[in-house]
């Protein structure tokens, strides 16, 4: 069962909530999936249910066609945020984490062509491995955050914040005008281009800074 925890292998008293995340953040991960680039945040929710521990093996689920990985940077909220300026939002933000946003690539492209919400290839079991956070006892500098993800040790991503079309405080204060975030939630900032299918046997390798934080997975 999932429980937030920081790095330092400490628990965090806060509940499991909501996982809000944004669709293409990133203008050149729009380009790879010939999306049009959206005027404002592009806003879905995961349900808790979707969340495990990123250590944990990815169980790739039978007869639901491909499964994609999507690295992102992920935001630990410690404070309620209602309706919050940007300069609201760096005091409630309690950890820095990595994410993967698991989608069923087949199942989402048919849910859009019909006009019907993605909850269906985003939202299952497991489709949200998290990482232990990094516990913020400082103010990092939110423009110029940087994380990679290795795929069977080759780079396929790296994420820069300040390539996010929505930088990273006015999008939780967006978020915040829409949904009340609650000590818990967590905010999944966008992933960039590389993103792909998985396979069993691909191992996942995620790292935030040079040193902050360091994750790994495995698909079986």
């Amino acid at each position: 069962m999932y429980q937030h925890e920081f790095t330092c292998n400490t628990p965090v008293n806060l509940p499991l909530g909501k996982v809000v995340c944004v669709g293409r953040n990133y203008a050149a991960h729009a380009e790879e999936l010939n999306n049009p680039i959206p005027d404002e945040p592009l806003l879905f929710i995961k349900p808790a249910t979707s969340v495990v521990p990123m250590a944990q093996p990815i169980h790739l689920l039978r007869g639901r066609g491909s499964c994609h990985f999507e690295g992102e940077l992920a935001l630990l909220i410690g404070e309620r945020l209602t309706d919050a300026n940007p300069g609201d939002v760096p005091g409630a933000i309690a950890g820095l984490g990595l994410a993967l946003d698991l989608t069923l690539r087949e199942l989402q492209s048919d849910l859009k062509a019909k006009g019907q919400p993605w909850a269906k290839a985003k939202g299952f079991d497991g489709a949200c491995p998290l990482s232990p956070f990094v516990k913020l006892d400082w103010l990092p500098d939110w423009d110029n955050l940087t994380y990679t993800l290795w795929m069977n040790d080759e780079i396929r991503q790296r994420g820069k914040s300040n390539h996010m079309l929505t930088p990273i405080l006015d999008l939780v204060a967006y978020i915040s005008e829409y949904f009340t975030l609650m000590p818990g939630d967590v905010v999944l900032t966008g992933t960039p281009a590389g993103v792909g299918e998985l396979l069993v046997g691909d191992r996942i390798a995620m790292g935030l800074e040079e040193d902050w934080l360091r994750c790994e997975t495995k698909v079986v």
